[in-house]
């Protein structure tokens, strides 16, 4: 691998938590007045002035919150590259796919917050759905274009797969059930591969949370209740299956362990564990309700089953 390839192997998810920063930022004051539970309006509800009015207001809010990250990530991170035509890039083979299950999260974080956003607005139909979820996947590919049209990177179709697959996660199971069973949950936790390429990883507690994939671990978590209906479970109750890899310091395997401090096996783990749906926590309050909105994207810590790509089975008390 040359300097070119280890620096287009820079973890994906910091330069799209840069993103995700400046878009909350630029547009979190959407989020915090507003009931985020809003009942869906049936089709046959029509558009009212008031209606239209909140959301344009809506669109126009998030349209300059996502053109504005978009800005800020390119003046803060790709301008100290340089820049070439549009050009694709596979990439399929890297870290072990857990870029592409940090895409999947994205994508479907942010269609759960557009449809929220706009749904609040009482729109008839599906247009909140179509609106907040379309403009979440936008945003994703305005983010990959600059990646195509910087010479360290490029376009990566594995990753608009990975966009398109979570945001059609979030849709389809709107159409199909009118709520979200099944939730896209992240977690991460501090790791020692991280001192072995400080530069890459992360230096600080920070960096090495959003850097290090060796520490992260993409979860779908399922709702117990919403495909048991009638049952005594508690309504908030998850069960989780997560995904994870260690053993990776670049990208893909480097052609000789030592180049690198050694020889590290890059093995894929897989988990099962209780969750809690945050969302289904009743409360009267509106500002607990979205704070618990938003939080609902992290997966609890909580004991743990682990199953590792060599067979080996063992239990954690509490994984993270």
């Amino acid at each position: 691998m040359g300097i070119l390839r280890l620096g287009r192997s820079h973890p994906l998810l910091y330069r799209r938590f840069n993103a995700l920063v400046a878009f909350i930022v630029l547009s979190t004051g959407l989020l915090l007045p507003l009931d985020l539970y809003t009942q869906t309006v049936g089709p046959d509800t029509a558009d009212t002035p008031a209606c239209n009015k909140c959301m344009m207001r809506t669109g126009a809010s998030l349209g300059v919150g996502m053109g504005g990250a978009l800005v800020l990530l390119d003046q803060a991170w790709y301008a100290d590259y340089e820049r070439s035509r549009l050009q694709s890039f596979n990439d399929g083979n890297e870290w072990q796919q857990m870029d592409k299950a940090g895409h999947i999260f994205s994508a479907y974080t942010l269609s759960s917050w557009g449809h929220a956003l706009f749904q609040r607005c009482d729109p008839p139909g599906r247009k909140a759905l179509w609106l907040g979820s379309g403009l979440g996947l936008a945003f994703m590919t305005g983010v990959e274009l600059l990646d195509g049209t910087s010479a360290a990177w490029g376009f990566s179709w594995w990753d608009m797969a990975a966009n398109v697959t979570g945001s059609g996660l979030y849709v389809g199971q709107e159409l199909a059930w009118g709520e979200q069973r099944i939730r896209v949950k992240l977690s991460a936790r501090q790791t020692d591969y991280a001192a072995m390429r400080p530069e890459l990883l992360g230096e600080g507690a920070i960096e090495r949370y959003l850097k290090d994939y060796n520490g992260q671990t993409s979860w779908l978590s399922t709702n117990l209740r919403s495909f048991a209906q009638g049952s005594s479970l508690p309504a908030w109750l998850n069960v989780a299956v997560g995904y994870s890899a260690v053993g990776m310091i670049t990208a893909e395997p480097p052609s000789s362990s030592e180049e690198l401090g050694g020889d590290l096996q890059r093995m894929r783990r897989f988990f099962l564990s209780p969750d809690i749906d945050l969302t289904r926590i009743k409360t009267r309050s509106k500002t607990l309700r979205t704070l618990l909105f938003v939080l609902n994207s992290i997966k609890i810590p909580a004991p743990t089953l682990e199953v590792t790509g060599t067979g080996k089975i063992q239990g954690h008390w509490l994984y993270f």
